[in-house]
């Protein structure tokens, strides 16, 4: 599979998933809603790994990458189930915008990447301005919104510090060997989660909620992670956090769409800072040196 092709299905998937979270929840709560889309996910994973004839590697640095990747998964999503419920799915796909600014910091500390300079630390500055923008009628700790920004921040936190760990064991593994192991240390995380949920007893689910879960355990779970653990395993961390640059307008507009969430004149004007951000962050300094050469 070509890397620029991969890339572009993940983008896809990443536009629609914040949406299809927050349908798949409807009736069941978040907790079960995202068990059973991993469950289901790794079912799937599964069947591949058998019909594919592949066989999963358990040396210490799979082992290790397995660890990394499943804790990852559960702790990233369970935050953003959790959050969805206080803040629009499009505001989710926003706020994961800023992945790139975190996932370079993580880089740098860990991987000693050389990831800040002018154009870049201005661009975290403008990502954090846009962030108070689109958020500045929730930050208030009265507002019910105000755990579900929290939440969304921790899932972006624990996705970026996840993919940095992945980036330095560097197992050499197969996407779906990743994802499959990566499922089957998460999956049971999620069950226990869920056992301890004393809220979700009058489960009502409904046609769209299983059409959701359906989605996501089959389409973004098993297909986009492999997709994620693919493009991850052959560019830097900070390159393929650089996605979440294009799906946050798609992910308002989709969410306007399809689910009549309104969005303010401040809320894209935010989104505007927040995307100028990750521009500068992510091409600024090439800009400059290709002036500079010709110059």
């Amino acid at each position: 599979m070509s890397i620029p092709a991969a890339y572009l299905g993940m983008v896809l998937i990443w536009t629609t998933t914040p949406l299809a979270i927050k349908w798949s929840s409807e009736g069941i709560g978040p907790w079960l809603g995202v068990s059973a889309r991993m469950q289901l996910g790794v079912f799937v994973c599964l069947v591949l790994v058998a019909l594919m004839s592949r066989r999963m590697r358990w040396y210490p640095a799979a082992r290790n990458t397995y660890l990394a990747a499943g804790l990852g998964i559960w702790g990233a999503m369970s935050a953003v189930y959790w959050g969805t419920q206080f803040i629009p799915s499009g505001m989710v796909s926003v706020v994961f915008g800023l992945t790139p600014v975190v996932t370079g910091l993580f880089s740098a500390i860990v991987l000693r990447e050389r990831t800040f300079s002018l154009f870049r630390g201005l661009g975290m500055l403008l990502g954090i301005m846009g962030l108070l923008l689109v958020f500045k009628h929730s930050l208030r700790l009265d507002n019910q919104q105000f755990p579900g920004l929290v939440a969304v921040l921790i899932s972006v936190i624990i996705h970026a510090l996840s993919a940095v760990w992945i980036k330095r064991i560097d197992a050499g593994l197969h996407p779906l060997e990743t994802t499959t192991g990566a499922l089957l240390v998460a999956v049971p995380l999620f069950w226990i989660s869920y056992s301890f949920s004393a809220l979700e007893i009058d489960v009502q689910v409904s046609a769209r909620a299983l059409w959701s879960i359906l989605y996501l355990g089959v389409i973004a779970t098993a297909f986009g992670f492999v997709l994620y653990y693919y493009v991850l395993r052959e560019v830097s961390a900070t390159a393929v956090a650089l996605a979440t640059l294009i799906t946050p307008v798609l992910a308002l507009l989709l969410g306007a769409w399809l689910n009549h969430e309104q969005i303010s004149t401040t809320d894209m004007l935010g989104t505007g800072v927040i995307l100028t951000g990750l521009a500068s962050y992510q091409w600024g300094d090439r800009i400059i040196r290709r002036e500079t050469a010709t110059s």
